[in-house]
């Protein structure tokens, strides 16, 4: 554990409760807008419905694309200036995304939204790991992230709300609006977590040799792309829950709360992490979700070919693998960055990277294969789990369940 000095300013309570606020700007991002979908599809003239994913997947390629540089700027400048930036950008983006007359100018917007809010991930895991590492690491994340994960409960909901009293175009202001409560938050009680002498300078040679570090050593680079893969799976779901939910159960009254039902699924997984890792560790909690992972997809396959899928079943199956996926998330972004602590900023950025654009394809490619049943996300959860469970093998050296280095 590092020098608590750096974070007089907040006990650790609000420290954790900070950096949930910092993931949840993302969250709502993302979860807000599912019940405008339909609205802003109609309103833009977006011709079907799967084409509807892309005001998610752009948010998510600029949320990939800008973690490649906060990360290097924050090892030089300090994390809280490039985070009172981005802030300032992401309430910009927001009120332009709010006035979009066009389907290609609310791309354009989500776009600019994702790049800003990539900060947001990239300077949250670099001002944990500034504090913590390894297991402790993995538990602060993992009670960031239950708390992170109540957005997705209640934003659906509140995006609800919202529409009652007005247009689609509130959802933004409202974001806008979020982001500048984080954005005061940061001004008044964040203190910078990084020391002067522990900057790293901004040049070719030190980039380099970040990012060749972070590239090489097999455990940061390994289970970054084991992260995107599962955060693959999230993407795919929440791009297509609304056609899943409406158009092939009919249940367009309830979808809010068969969404949150599958998001508290997540949040329970964090929850149970946050209790377990330091006594269990990463390695044996994380490689027993992939296995679960692998056998749930396959069962639900099975009760698919036999004909017997209905609401039920896949709102079980549905919840039970994204609690798979919950306890694999912080886990592999622990592990990732444990033997790249001391460049965090920048190796945060690339694994970020990795993990946000490799889960945009993983999901894009689930997601467009949507043909009106539940069989291409049942068979993507399985290639993910099969996939995954690899590149783990191959990370570990083929030892499975071995905690190293106390993780």
């Amino acid at each position: 554990m590092n020098d608590h000095a750096t974070h007089a300013s907040m006990k650790p309570g609000e420290f954790v409760a900070f950096i949930a606020a910092l993931m949840a700007v993302n969250a709502l991002g993302v979860d807000l807008m599912l019940p405008a979908l339909a609205d802003i599809g109609h309103q833009l003239g977006i011709a079907t419905a799967n084409h509807r994913q892309w005001i998610i997947t752009a948010y998510m390629l600029g949320f990939g694309a800008g973690q490649l540089v906060y990360g290097p700027l924050a090892d030089r400048y300090g994390r809280r200036p490039i985070l009172l930036v981005t802030l300032v950008g992401f309430v910009a983006a927001s009120v332009f995304a709010a006035g979009s007359q066009t389907f290609a100018g609310l791309l354009g917007a989500r776009v600019l939204q994702g790049l800003m809010s990539a900060s947001t991930r990239v300077l949250a895991v670099a001002i944990v790991r500034d504090r913590y590492s390894g297991r402790q690491m993995a538990r602060t994340l993992s009670v960031a992230q239950m708390i992170f994960f109540l957005v997705p409960i209640m934003a659906p909901s509140l995006g609800q709300v919202l529409l009652a009293f007005g247009p689609w175009r509130f959802i933004f202001y409202a974001l806008a609006g979020f982001a500048a409560f984080v954005l005061a938050w940061t001004v008044l009680r964040l203190r910078e977590s990084l020391p002067v002498d522990r900057r790293s300078p901004l040049s070719m040679m030190a980039l380099k040799q970040a990012y060749r570090l972070t590239l090489t050593n097999r455990f940061s680079a390994g289970y970054a792309v084991a992260a995107s893969m599962t955060f693959g799976g999230i993407i795919a779901f929440v791009s297509s829950a609304q056609q899943i939910f409406v158009d092939e159960f009919h249940a367009g009254e309830r979808f809010t709360i068969l969404f949150a039902i599958c998001a508290f699924s997540m949040g329970c997984a964090s929850f149970a992490n946050s209790r377990l890792v330091e006594r269990l560790g990463t390695r044996l909690i994380s490689q027993s979700a992939l296995l679960a992972l692998i056998g749930l997809s396959i069962l639900h396959l099975l009760v698919i070919a036999a004909g017997r899928e209905s609401l039920v079943t896949y709102m079980l199956f549905q919840a039970l693998s994204m609690t798979c996926i919950g306890l694999c998330g912080s886990n592999f972004g622990a592990m990732a960055m444990e033997p790249v602590g001391h460049i965090a900023g920048t190796a945060s950025s690339i694994q970020g990277f990795i993990t946000s654009v490799g889960a945009v394809v993983v999901g894009s490619v689930i997601g467009q294969s949507y043909n009106g049943t539940t069989w291409p996300l049942a068979i993507g959860y399985l290639g993910i789990g099969i996939v995954v469970l690899g590149i783990v093998y191959l990370v570990e050296g083929g030892r499975l369940f071995q905690a190293r280095h106390g993780t």
